[in-house]
């Protein structure tokens, strides 16, 4: 990368914001990845660089809700294995079809995802009168239907990642009875796989930028810490409202980017 002292500190500030925004709710990738694509990255490349240096980002932020990982080893396997997967199978996406191809469909899915969010508490008051008539106990781990989906969104962010986060949350939020801030810690521990999962792919078969992933890494480091420190801080409604409001955000973008 060939650029100015001003485009260097852009794109440090880019990934503190993102390694901020993505331990709290996610979609941190929108900040970042137009940065790199004004300084002159082609789009593959910037992708690429951009998810390997949000890793540093997604471990500082998991660090910071250790507190909320407490009891949650299982859950965080087996939905680990489903992110593993999910991040190199939208990595080698990402290397056979146009850069553009799911930017028609992603608004859509965050569209549903914060849809999601608004209405968990509500689905989950649902679900547990549900059960109580039934006499049955919530899946800690949420079945096969949150591995599937989890699976599936891991894909996705394999792919581009932006607002990956938001749809974990409102996956999790609907289908395991939990708080909101121990799903956050779950969310960003997944975000963390699906990076490493994808970036050691890329490092095989894609072509890196390593100013722009050094300055990511550091800023999205300390954001991670920034991040963590906020968002535990936040009740639960004023969690929900963050994610909304991040969302509408990424879908303006997302729809401004495909169709401006």
């Amino acid at each position: 990368m060939h650029v100015t002292t001003w485009e260097m500190l852009a794109v440090f500030a880019a990934g503190l914001g993102a390694g901020t925004i993505n331990t709290i709710v996610g979609s941190g990738t929108l900040i970042t990845f137009p940065v790199l694509l004004a300084t002159g990255l082609p789009p593959v490349t910037a992708t690429v660089s951009n998810a390997l240096g949000l890793i540093p980002g997604s471990i500082s932020g998991a660090i910071g809700y250790r507190a909320e990982l407490t009891g949650q080893r299982r859950r965080v396997l087996l939905l680990g294995a489903a992110a593993m997967v999910g991040g190199l199978g939208g990595a080698t996406l990402l290397l056979l079809l146009p850069p553009t191809a799911f930017e028609t469909v992603v608004p859509v899915l965050v569209a549903l995802a914060l849809v999601l969010v608004v209405l968990q508490p509500r689905l989950a008051r649902r679900v547990q009168a549900r059960r109580a008539r039934k006499g049955t106990e919530a899946r800690p781990q949420g079945g096969p239907l949150l591995f599937i989906g989890l699976l599936l969104a891991s894909v996705y962010g394999g792919y581009f990642t932006a607002a990956q986060g938001i749809v974990y949350l409102a996956l999790m939020g609907t289908l395991l009875d939990d708080t909101l801030q121990r799903l956050n810690a779950v969310k960003n521990i997944l975000a963390a796989i699906v990076n490493t999962v994808a970036a050691a792919f890329f490092l095989f078969v894609a072509e890196f930028d390593w100013t722009a992933v050094a300055l990511i890494a550091v800023g999205s480091t300390i954001g991670g810490q920034i991040g963590a420190r906020t968002g535990r801080r936040l009740p639960p409604t004023a969690l929900r409202a963050l994610v909304v409001a991040v969302g509408v955000v990424a879908i303006v973008q997302l729809v401004v980017r495909r169709y401006g």
